[in-house]
């Protein structure tokens, strides 16, 4: 056969699976399933107060409401009332009054009721009607997450990491060294506005079981708790998902209450029900990235390295803790980015306020925690008179020494020296950064800013269990293929790299190998879809599933070619099984010929990321299997009497190391970047002072980029590098890191303020970076000019 014949799918630049469905309009989503004769609507009744004891509720006034068929409150789940993920603490529905005493009301926008009936309409109308039925005694509410902190309520306990190689300590390493500065940041949220929104269709079934499909990124979480709050063995319960219309974390957790309530409605009244959220409800009910204040300190030399940091994180945790404490940790164990830091101290905190409880987003607190230390590093530069970048290369990690991170793992796979190295020379930093001063001292009021900053980011679940995954693969008499394995697919690409794996390991052409929709009947107790191990785990799952299958056709292929040939000496490719004397047969012939031999055409696979460990009461341990590195240049241009800005280029490196489709991961790399951009740009969340109402939910209020926010000039490569670790064909996890390569467009724009004050001046600038903020800043460096000029 010829070279083009034996192409192995792996590595290529293939098409998303769903691409054809998704540009022609008929990949079908949760929505999309034909609903039962029958089927019946649920609506959330919402709390009007951000926090208030609730007295009473009429539900005769709502059951007597047009098309209504029942309604529901917390009283009527005959399990637990809690979808907490990790702490308990958080009900499905408020807890209602009773002989106790009223029930508490946590945050506008709380579930409190559910109303089914017999239209989507019908169901939204009588739900509006939460102020009218509901007895309400308003109580004071925090909003501010500095005043939680200073009240010392916290969602988990406060969390401290340090390391510290001066004999004085981290303080003594602070104030020990030649220079020091200290300061504040202030960085918000950020809603995954994902364009499918929460959704859940649940069936009854033979036998008191229930079918649940919804849009999730953790079926078995799903399952599970569904299980526990109608009070089921799980094993009554089924969930699928076949693709989301997005998830970043959104749906990892809190897909939770709203698979709750339509299964519980689908129990009482042995009916379908479907749920689902209006955008104004899904922004006013669900959580998003946790923003964070940061009260820092550093110590450092003449050319900029760090001496001592310390540094206290502040985050925004919302009413309850839901995936705060892993969120936090990951923070922490990403402050250090690229560097290496000899004396940090770090002290996490998750205040508790009167909003919507904050949750898992892409990064998971990683991109909270690496941005602070690059503002930090810009503030040193500036002070120093150097060049930023100047100052992130002299605290580069080593790769022989001063190469262990604040928690104890050694750092094996560093490539940021070489990684940013190769991209200052194709970003032409040098010439342009020359060139942009020129500019500026010619332009009083545009103003250019540039910025390079760097990505160390770790992969894995810092909860060791979660490390592991499942998978089947099947093959048919005709030779085609089936995949089931536990990731879930939101646009990501994770079922078109599975499905790479599968037929690379079987020597087919991607055609013949298909994923079918994630189902917690075919693969059980499955990991979230999360923490970007989506194709590590699940791809290393279906290899040994499918390597379990070739092994089986290779011994029949063997004993078929006689004595001579040795089922080791079998190769797939090409659609044929080959042997070591040119023997072939087509794979579809030799699968037939074992049907016949009742030889097993399918098999399960399971993999557990070997090697991390993690003491959780000393934030210490080896947490990632590897670090993926990149580092992007950006330019801004800075219009100082509006505000508004415009991002002129973008130059992108991202190590994926060996990619198993470069052509999906640059679409992550890519969109990670703008997605990064927004947060840090224009996305501002803001809730009434008074009222504790989200004022920002919906899209008139809320600004996601668009097509023409990306940069005008646009470069994006994947750095050639091979994981050092044994990962799924040494390729490296593409999902979360890209979006912190959006710094850089954060810290241009910090560059292009600065521009207009004096010398060593240190902007005030505030993410997101929305042009109110940006002229608040340019205000206060011109002020610092004025100043300096009088004086």
């Amino acid at each position: 056969m010829d070279a083009p014949a034996l192409r192995s799918p792996l590595g290529q630049s293939l098409p998303h699976e769903s691409a054809h469905l998704h540009v022609s309009g008929r990949a079908a989503y949760t929505d999309d399933i034909p609903e039962p004769v029958g089927t019946l609507h649920a609506a959330l009744g919402l709390s009007p107060v951000a926090h208030g004891r609730w007295l009473g509720i009429d539900l005769d006034a709502l059951r007597a409401l047009a098309g209504v068929v029942a309604v529901y409150t917390a009283a009527d789940f005959p399990g637990p009332n809690d979808c907490g993920a990790i702490v308990h603490d958080e009900p499905i529905l408020a807890e209602p009054p009773s002989a106790a005493g009223p029930g508490t009301l946590r945050y506008l926008g709380q579930p409190v009721f559910a109303v089914i009936a017999t239209d989507r309409m019908a169901a939204r109308r009588a739900a509006a009607h939460a102020k009218q039925v509901l007895r309400i005694e308003p109580l004071p509410a925090v909003l501010d997450v500095r005043a939680a902190h200073t009240a010392g309520d916290y969602v988990v306990p406060p969390m401290h990491l340090s390391r510290s190689h001066h004999p004085g300590g981290v303080a003594g390493a602070i104030h020990g060294a030649a220079h020091r500065l200290e300061g504040r940041f202030s960085l918000g949220g950020q809603e995954q506005f994902y364009l499918e929104g929460q959704i859940a269709l649940a069936l009854p079934q033979d036998d008191g079981g229930l079918l649940v499909h919804c849009s999730t990124q953790h079926p078995s979480e799903m399952q599970a708790v569904v299980a526990h709050a109608l009070a089921l063995p799980t094993h009554q319960v089924q969930v699928m998902c076949r693709r989301m219309g997005g998830g970043f974390g959104g749906k990892e957790s809190q897909s939770a209450p709203f698979a709750c309530v339509a299964a519980l409605a689908a129990q009482r009244l042995e009916r379908p029900v479907k749920l689902r959220l209006d955008r104004d409800d899904d922004f006013l009910i669900t959580g998003r990235r946790h923003g964070f204040e940061f009260d820092w300190e550093v110590g450092f030399d003449a050319e900029g390295r760090i001496q001592g940091l310390d540094v206290s994180l502040i985050g925004h945790a919302g009413h309850s803790a839901d995936l705060s404490g892993p969120v936090l940790t990951r923070a922490l164990c990403h402050i250090d980015n690229a560097y290496w830091l000899p004396n940090v101290a770090l002290n996490g905190y998750m205040a508790r306020t009167h909003t919507q409880s904050n949750t898992a987003f892409r990064g998971f607190g990683g991109p909270q925690g690496a941005l602070l230390t690059e503002v930090v590093l810009d503030h040193i530069a500036r002070h120093l008179g150097l060049d930023a970048l100047a100052v992130r290369q002299a605290n580069w990690y080593g790769v022989e020494s001063q190469n262990v991170t604040p928690y104890g793992q050694t750092v094996r796979d560093n490539v940021i020296a070489p990684l940013t190295a190769q991209l200052i020379d194709q970003s032409a930093y040098h010439a342009r950064r020359a060139a942009l001063q020129a500019f500026n001292d010619a332009s009083p009021i545009l103003k250019k800013g540039l910025a390079l900053t760097p990505v160390k980011f770790g992969i894995a679940f810092n909860v060791n269990h979660f490390n592991q995954a499942g998978a089947l693969v099947h093959v048919y008499q005709d030779g085609s293929v089936l995949v089931n394995h536990g990731g879930t697919e939101m646009g990501q690409g994770v079922n078109t790299k599975v499905a790479q794996v599968v037929a690379h390991e079987l020597g087919l052409p991607l055609s013949r190998v298909r994923c079918s929709a994630t189902d917690t009947s075919k693969v059980a107790n499955t990991s979230a879809t999360a923490a970007s191990t989506g194709s590590d785990l699940n791809g290393k799952a279906a290899q040994d599933a499918a390597r379990q299958i070739t092994q089986r056709l290779a011994q029949l292929a063997a004993d078929l070619w006689g004595g001579a040939v040795r089922a080791e000496q079998v190769r797939f490719a090409g659609g044929a099984v080959h042997g070591p004397e040119g023997q072939s047969i087509a794979f579809s012939a030799l699968v037939q010929k074992a049907y016949v031999a009742r030889v097993q055409l399918w098999s399960d696979g399971f993999y557990a990321t070997p090697g991390l460990s993690w003491d959780r009461s000393t934030l210490s341990g080896h947490p990632f299997h590897y670090f993926a590195y990149g580092a992007a240049v950006s330019e801004v241009l800075l219009d100082t009497l509006t505000g508004e800005w415009r991002l002129l280029r973008s130059d992108l490196l991202h190590d994926v190391g060996r990619s198993l489709n470069p052509a999906i991961d640059i679409g992550q790399i890519e969109g990670g970047f703008i997605q990064g951009m927004g947060w840090l740009t224009s996305e501002e969340l803001v809730w009434h002072p008074r009222s504790g109402a989200l004022l920002t939910h919906a899209p008139s209020t809320y600004k996601i980029p668009t097509a023409n926010d990306a940069p005008a000039v646009w470069h994006t490569a994947l750095f050639d590098n091979a994981n050092v670790e044994d990962s799924i064909h040494r390729s490296k996890a593409v999902g979360e890191p890209p979006l912190l390569l959006a710094f850089s467009v954060f810290l241009a724009l910090r560059d292009a303020v600065a521009a207009c004050g004096p010398a060593g001046c240190q902007p005030p600038l505030k993410a997101p970076a929305t042009p109110e903020a940006l002229l608040m800043a340019v205000e206060a460096v011109q002020a610092q000019r004025n100043a300096t000029a009088a004086a």
